[in-house]
């Protein structure tokens, strides 16, 4: 499989397969396909992980794409302004996405929820709580909301970040979620309640523009039901 990002704000990546070879994605998850191009909807793997799948923010089904007959070619689009990135993942390659990042991958690539080993803190952190884990191996594509910043964290290091923020890290990195200290800071700091602690040793990127964040600011602006 070859593949080519395109465009920057909104960004797209367009596939290039072999015969035979498949791609995974969530349902509508493709933008545009050559015609020998066979759609099969599928569990993937049967309901438990289907299930959590869906509890990490993606639908139960996924659609397996193969190219018939010779080579074939498949797009998937971000369907948000941001970023999409790939990652190569195998044994002691393993990713950790945020809720919703995935977006497409070859078919040796496996998605299943991974959660905050911490529960208690965790089940009041938002958004950093429930993520996507990715093992298997081949080649992954995760969208992301705006920019990204990529930080690698030496063996100890720690950077906090606020949770929505965090768009990925590599499985070598513990999370960890905790209350922002002070009652004070609590109630008026207006950055909300929690952070999430980030330690090394391992990758970590970080998004400019948490599709979460976006809502927030938009909501004043909606007109409201009479």
């Amino acid at each position: 499989m070859r593949y080519e990002i395109l465009g920057e704000t909104l960004p797209v990546v367009v596939c290039q397969l072999e015969g035979g070879e498949k791609m995974i994605t969530e349902g509508g998850g493709m933008s545009w396909m050559s015609p020998n191009m066979l759609m099969e909807t599928t569990t993937n793997g049967g309901l438990g992980k289907a299930f959590g799948r869906m509890f990490s923010g993606e639908k139960m089904f996924q659609n397996v794409y193969t190219a018939q007959g010779g080579n074939g070619m498949i797009a998937f689009a971000s369907s948000f302004p941001g970023s999409i990135k790939a990652y190569e993942i195998g044994p002691g390659q393993e990713m950790v996405f945020q809720k919703s990042a995935f977006l497409a991958g070859e078919a040796g690539v496996e998605l299943s929820v991974f959660f905050n080993k911490k529960f208690s803190s965790g089940l009041f952190g938002g958004e950093g709580f429930i993520m996507q884990k990715i093992s298997g191996h081949g080649t992954v594509f995760a969208e992301f909301d705006g920019h990204v910043v990529e930080y690698e964290l030496q063996p100890g290091q720690q950077i906090v970040v606020d949770t929505g923020h965090l768009a990925a890290m590599t499985a070598t990195c513990q999370m960890e979620i905790k209350s922002v200290p002070g009652v004070k800071n609590m109630l008026f700091g207006g950055e909300g309640l929690f952070n999430t602690v980030i330690s090394g040793p391992g990758k970590v990127w970080l998004q400019t523009m948490p599709i979460s964040n976006v809502a927030g600011i938009l909501r004043p602006y909606m007109p409201s039901g009479s």
